[in-house]
């Protein structure tokens, strides 16, 4: 099958995948490099000042709850 459907339009990739996490890092690199990339040039984002209105309180939640002893 490959030999008949190998083309240089749809060419066939073949991930050697006894190391599993190995065979998706390289056939994700692989995948990146086939990409043509360029940087970007762009303004720093300015972020206003966070407003803490109506912030939520997480210790407020936990009151009247029962925990389980710290041991360690």
């Amino acid at each position: 099958m490959f030999k008949a459907t190998d083309t240089k339009f749809a060419p066939w990739r073949i991930v050697r995948s006894d190391d599993k996490r190995r065979a998706r890092l390289n056939c994700i690199s692989h995948l990146l490099k086939s990409i043509p990339y360029e940087a970007v040039e762009h303004e720093k984002a300015k972020l206003p000042k966070r407003s803490m209105e109506r912030a939520y309180d997480d210790l407020a939640s936990l009151e009247g709850l029962t925990f389980v002893p710290k041991k360690y």
